[in-house]
């Protein structure tokens, strides 16, 4: 393993303390808005490739822009920012609705801003010190200047902005200052006159809630692109400043493209598909910049719970699987609906019933307290998941793009947590030990065969004392074939050592369940006349799982109770809020403390950011949102703080970020490992929100930001929201491709060098399309 064991960023220090708010007409800016970033700059990520051969990290310190407990600014500091309103509405007006696809002006003007060192600002007390008491006491006058400069007339200001100091823009012509000063004054303009109706606390919107992020020698964590020695060469840095043109893609799956798995050109040249190698994914060199059709009709999402019982059928024209599983009630027709009156094969008259039949099967599962998170493997629609939310337990739901038409698709669009994805040659793409529950309905995998590798890929993300659930045919029907399947299946799971603990039938249904129990201890490992399965060499690490092949052998369950997986993790919720007993305090965490506390100010800092911020201070109606992705999650600070929200979150932990899945999946929450230079396994329009903090600026660093925000426009849906933390230039950037997308901008602030963007994407699609050749057959 790596000696350091996380990510490295570097960051720069910034006297400027001036807070600049875009004011957008025609859009209500809403509410309290706390500003925090994980990463107060984010720096270089290493070379994926680099940190495989050499297996270890640099690393450099990190110097902070903010410290965590940094506080509002004075009321009067930003109220001053609206003295110029009145003289110069109507520039503010004519800047506002301006869309700039091409322009870098607004970006280099916004980055010269927050990089502004000169003498005028060190005099008046901006500038911080080295010592944490001079940088309190230097914040704390630099509050008051920035009070008393927000009083200042526009000439005042001007006089102020041509003293700067920065060499670039000393190189600039008299008339680019000029020009640059204009938008800058313009960018700063708030609405005074129509004050009186606003009810945003401006002052909360300047809190720097900026949590340190380190990569020390002796940190807990390794990136899951350095524990996965085929991770992919990353891609070149490539820069597109002259403007975005968009174009339609045209491809096969047309409104149903999902990159990596319609690269129907590298599916053509497999060499085999008997394991199912062409529902796995292929990406592309390159991610397309193209943007996805809407199926025609497309309407605003039902809500909900509502959803889950039926949605829209212009969202999802399909009906093979109505044709197909229409008499199992997995899915109907009914006039503009697609309706879901049961839930599947196994359970016809009602996923809830079939629920409570697995817990009085085996009342230790304990729903909702025991048990929390699960992996439903061949989901169909994910009916199962959908109602599990009533037992409060959490499905990670996945089944492959294969015949069953849109079965995926269904399960999103009736607000379930789901994947694309299939059991084929490669590992899942998830720790191990991390499920309390693995089940499998009519999943229809070949568990038995050749050496059980399947299963056995089951028994790596299983939790030592954790049951696999098989609703089967084998198990409750005596037909030759599943006599068969039943004997083959029974040999496996004794020379796994999983304990079979209940069959039982479920009369309604008519159907039955089997369930297994994985050991806590390796004395039946050791124990045992064959070692077939085999245990896994010791340099096997169960946790390296990109692009990594399937092996036929057993992990052994770590027995040292300080390690994680040895014992269960706390009941749910007390297991949401508490730091998982495997952190150590010797062990330094993301963002530089010890890694319980450093967990703890984490989850802190993002109840107050929710709280404050994004629930009331974003203008967007929570009752419509319910699939939310987290682009990077740390902890799942973010996720845990709307635990209280009808909603669900996919925390995706990026290859070359910490590798704290395992902490997200103890504290009861689900999450994914994935590469944002390739396309995520769903399909287009799949959630409502996309939180990114910090991820645009360390993807551009390895593939082009254009081919991200295509990926990003594609997933999410028509009046969806996209949050964005980053600095000012990408935040800049990100901006104008919204804008050139026409998106509506709802917020966009910076300060110091860190900005934050709310963006809504729109129902407009180009007219110009483009071709995508590999993806047509």
């Amino acid at each position: 393993m790596a000696q350091g064991k996380y990510s490295r960023v570097d960051g720069k220090k910034s006297s400027c303390s001036t807070a600049t708010i875009v004011v957008v007409v025609g859009v209500c800016l809403v509410g309290v808005w706390m500003f925090m970033s994980s990463s107060a700059a984010p720096g270089q990520s290493p070379d994926l490739s680099s940190v495989t051969e050499s297996n270890q990290k640099s690393s450099t310190k990190i110097s902070s822009q903010f410290e965590d407990n940094s506080g509002d600014l004075s009321d009067d500091s930003v109220k001053g920012t609206g003295n110029q309103e009145n003289t110069n509405s109507e520039e503010s007006n004519t800047n506002d609705v301006e869309t700039n696809t091409g322009d870098d002006s607004s970006s280099s003007d916004e980055k010269s801003t927050s990089e502004d060192t000169n003498s005028n600002s060190e005099s008046n007390g901006s500038e911080k010190a080295d010592s944490n008491e001079g940088e309190k006491a230097d914040s704390n006058e630099s509050e008051k200047t920035d009070s008393n400069e927000s009083e200042k007339t526009d000439s005042n200001s001007d006089s102020n902005e041509s003293e700067k100091t920065d060499s670039n823009e000393n190189e600039n012509s008299n008339s680019e200052a000029n020009d640059s000063e204009k938008k800058e004054e313009k960018v700063e303009k708030t609405e005074e006159s129509s004050s009186d109706n606003k009810t945003e606390d401006l002052s909360a919107a300047t809190q720097s809630e900026i949590l340190k992020e380190t990569n020390a020698q002796n940190g807990a964590f390794s990136t899951q692109a350095a524990e996965s020695a085929s991770e992919k060469e990353s891609q070149k840095p490539s820069k597109n400043n002259q403007g975005y043109k968009w174009k339609t893609c045209n491809v096969t799956a047309g409104p149903d493209y999902i990159p990596c798995l319609d690269n129907l050109e590298a599916i053509r040249h497999l060499h085999g598909r008997s394991h199912y190698e062409h529902r796995e994914r292929h990406c592309p060199t390159e991610s397309p910049t193209c943007l996805v059709p809407l199926p025609e009709g497309y309407k605003t999402s039902i809500k909900w719970p509502k959803s889950r019982e039926q949605i829209w059928y212009s969202n999802v024209p399909h009906t093979k699987l109505a044709a197909v599983k229409g008499h199992q009630n997995w899915v109907k027709v009914t006039g503009e609906y697609l309706t879901f009156p049961g839930g599947g094969t196994q359970f016809k008259n009602g996923a809830l019933h079939y629920i409570d039949f697995i817990q009085n099967s085996l009342p230790d599962i304990a729903w909702g307290k025991r048990t929390r998170v699960i992996l439903d493997v061949g989901c169909g629609v994910a009916s199962f998941g959908g109602y599990l939310f009533e037992r409060d337990v959490v499905a990670f739901s996945f089944a492959p793009k294969d015949e069953h038409e849109a079965q995926v698709q269904f399960a999103l669009e009736r607000g379930i947590p789901a994947i694309s994805a299939v059991m084929g040659t490669q590992r899942l793409p998830f720790p191990s030990k991390i499920f309390d529950v693995v089940h499998c309905a009519r999943c229809r995998v070949p568990w038995h065969i050749e050496g059980g590798k399947l299963l056995l890929e089951l028994n790596r993300v299983l939790r030592p004392g954790g049951y696999f659930v098989w609703s089967a045919t084998p198990v409750y029907q005596n037909k030759p074939e599943d006599v068969e399947i039943w004997e083959a299946m029974s040999k496996l799971t004794k020379a796994m050592c999983w304990d079979l603990v209940v069959v039982n039938n479920d009369k309604l249904n008519e159907v039955g369940a089997a369930i297994y129990r994985k050991p806590t201890s390796n004395e039946c490992y050791e124990s045992r006349q064959q070692q077939e399965p085999p245990l896994c060499e010791s340099k096997d690490d169960p946790d390296a799982i990109w692009n990594v092949q399937l092996q036929a052998c057993i992990h052994k369950v770590p027995v040292d109770e300080s390690v994680r997986g040895a014992k269960w993790p706390e009941t749910w919720p007390q297991r949401l809020e508490s730091p998982p007993y495997w952190l150590k305090s010797s062990e330094v965490g993301v963002y530089g403390k010890p890694a319980p506390e450093d967990f703890t100010a984490d989850y802190e800092h993002w109840k107050r950011v929710v709280s404050k911020s994004y629930l009331n201070g974003l203008g967007i109606d929570w009752s419509s949102v319910r699939n939310v992705m987290d682009m990077r999650s740390i902890y799942g600070g973010f996720a845990a703080a709307l635990k209280d929200l009808k909603i669900w979150v996919m925390n995706v932990v990026p290859l070359d970020s910490p590798d704290t899945l395992p902490i997200i999946y103890e504290r009861g929450l689900f999450g994914i490992y994935h590469n944002w230079c390739e396309s995520f396994s769903t399909y287009p329009r799949s959630y409502d929100l996309l939180h990114a903090d910090h991820i645009f600026s360390d993807v551009k660093k390895r593939c082009k930001l254009q081919g991200l925000m295509a990926e990003v426009d594609r997933i999410l849906r028509p009046e969806g929201k996209l949050i964005v933390r980053d600095n000012v230039e990408t935040i800049a950037e990100i901006e104008n491709m919204a804008k050139s997308m026409n998106w509506k901008v709802r917020m966009s602030y910076n300060k110091d060098n860190e900005g934050m963007l709310c963006v809504e994407k729109t129902l407009w699609r180009p007219t110009e399309v483009e071709t995508v050749p590999y993806a047509i057959e």
